[in-house]
């Protein structure tokens, strides 16, 4: 995930589906991203990432039209919550934090 994320940092971004929202490739252990997953991300570059999806290649073959707009909806609330905000929806256990510089995941 810190890969995918560390991509489009650097403009490398898999699929841009506007409003904030981008799918990256992430591959699987031992295999390349062809055949790996694929995930949504609610992507502002500098600020926060979120992965909100993912899906095996080999069990689904993309998203459709109506769930990249509810994705484009859900990027204009999750990515205007406040610090405070944020914080309380990880004591709550919705969201879970991976942090860049750290190996362990923070819930």
């Amino acid at each position: 995930m810190r890969e995918a994320v560390h991509r489009g940092e650097k403009g490398q971004v898999d699929a841009d589906l506007g409003g904030d929202v981008i799918k990256q490739r992430i591959a699987r252990p031992g295999q390349g991203k062809s055949k790996g997953y694929r995930t949504i991300i609610l992507f502002r570059r500098g600020d926060k990432a979120f992965f909100i999806y993912g899906f095996p290649k080999s069990q689904r073959a993309n998203i459709n039209e109506d769930e990249e707009e509810q994705f484009r909806e859900a990027a204009k609330h999750v990515l205007s919550l406040t610090e405070e905000q944020l914080s309380e929806l990880l004591k709550r256990g919705d969201f879970v934090e991976v942090k860049a510089n750290e190996q362990e995941v923070s819930k």
